[in-house]
């Protein structure tokens, strides 16, 4: 059932609003059936700022997608960044009633659940609880506690908070677009899901998800999420800078970046010159593309320092041997891995997001840029936010019928009855039980 599953992202992001629609292949790689973009203009820094801006993106992009897919699209993975993002550790514990039997799924979920109850600053909601290791009858050092025999089950979680505002928002956009939101998933988790392997997780690994409006970092050691932040800094400010300081046009800021920019001014050569047309009537403007990348070179290298800063802040700075992976628009940036390796001196690799992708006819989603989209579709298969060797439970039969009635998504054009009630059968979405105990947004 879960390769008859079609899931659709939807990243909301600083620069562009993307929507991919993706089902799992019989051998259990994502295959993209469409892609939507549409660009953002109502989205400064990861937060909606427009609420009608906003709306028209994601419609645009979903027309997209629906068009090329060939599918309906009412429910959607959401992601959400932005520098109201906070994450601390809490130790939570139950005592169970019963010593003679064995630790249930149940156990597990009902000491998750009470994560969600803590008391929160005002004007935030918890967004993710995810556990870091468990403790039975003191017990150390557990990583699945399912089917052991004890008293008390203590477990360590860390929790990823949002601002309440900023969740409303999102919600608002999504509603007024004419869809619903599935889950919502903080980013860089998502961007995590689409680039990283597990032996990379396991060995210990930064992932650098360089945005237009954000910077967002999560930290993994021993297949845990160990640290998760977000800086408000993106591409965004590199092409404010050189804006500003070429005194060129926003848009001509832009393609400089993209199509001559470097992270190191030392391998741009002082002889090169790029013309930009003037405005009307005015000669055009020469730029150096020594002077280009001396500005990118500067504002680089402070994201990156405030992003070691981070990750020596979170305490495993000494504990990375897989060192940093870097995605996101920003990761495009010519020489970028060389400047992170010298300011960090950790092994440095852009990721892309094929760790998980079959064949598809859009060669585009590869792009680093592309990876929380590829991410959010990759989130609606397994659950982001627990151990993977912890159990499922089934979902009960009424339920289950219930949520496939909720999410399915219909062709949008069918030439016979039959073809139509043939792909609503294969249609039908899975869900873990973990799904019903989140809150809803």
């Amino acid at each position: 059932m879960q390769n008859d599953k079609i899931v659709v992202g939807l990243d909301i992001g600083t620069t562009k609003v993307c929507a991919l629609v993706g089902r799992k292949n019989e051998f259990g790689k994502l295959e993209i059936l469409g892609m939507g973009k549409a660009p953002s203009e109502g989205v400064v820094r990861g937060i909606v700022s427009n609420i009608d801006k906003t709306v028209d993106a994601i419609k645009r992009a979903i027309r997209q997608a629906e068009e090329q897919s060939g599918i309906n699209i009412g429910v959607v993975n959401v992601g959400i960044a932005g520098q109201h993002i906070k994450s601390l550790q809490h130790n939570g514990s139950i005592t169970r009633q019963v010593t003679d039997h064995e630790i249930t799924v149940d156990d597990v979920n009902r000491l998750t659940n009470d994560m969600y109850r803590l008391v929160t600053p005002p004007g935030s909601e918890i967004i993710h609880v995810m556990p870091q290791e468990y403790k039975v009858d003191y017990e150390e050092g557990i990583v699945d506690p399912v089917g052991m025999s004890g008293v008390r089950l203590e477990g360590n979680f860390h929790i990823i908070t949002a601002q309440s505002n900023a969740i409303n928002n999102i919600n608002k956009c999504v509603n007024r677009a004419g869809l619903e939101i599935d889950n919502l998933i903080l980013e860089p988790l998502a961007s995590c899901m689409s680039v990283l392997s597990d032996e990379e997780k396991e060995a210990g690994v930064a992932l650098v998800d360089i945005g237009g409006g954000t910077t967002d970092l999560a930290i993994f050691k021993d297949n845990i999420i160990r640290h998760t932040a977000v800086l408000p800094f993106g591409g965004n400010i590199i092409t404010s800078d050189i804006k500003q300081g070429c005194m060129v046009m926003q848009n001509q800021a832009e393609q400089l970046k993209v199509k001559f920019g470097k992270a190191i001014a030392d391998e741009a050569s002082e002889n090169e010159i790029v013309s930009i047309p003037g405005l009307r009537d005015r000669t055009p403007k020469e730029i150096s593309l020594k002077n280009l990348a001396f500005i990118i070179e500067a504002r680089m290298e402070e994201i990156v320092e405030l992003v070691y800063a981070e990750i020596v802040r979170s305490g495993y700075a000494n504990s990375l041997a897989a060192g940093i992976v870097i995605t996101g628009g920003g990761a495009q940036l010519q020489n970028l891995v060389q400047l992170v390796e010298y300011i960090t001196g950790l092994d440095t690799r852009i990721g892309y997001p094929n760790e998980h992708l079959g064949k598809s006819k859009i060669d585009a989603v590869k792009s680093p840029m592309y990876a929380t989209t590829v991410g959010l579709v990759l989130a609606g298969y397994q659950p982001i936010d627990r151990i993977p060797s912890t159990t499922y439970v089934e979902v009960p039969q009424q339920q289950e019928e219930q949520y496939n009635n909720r999410v399915v998504q219909k062709p949008a054009s069918s030439t016979t009855s039959g073809t139509g009630t043939n792909l609503f059968q294969k249609l039908k979405g899975f869900l873990s039980d973990d799904i019903d105990n989140k809150q809803s947004y």
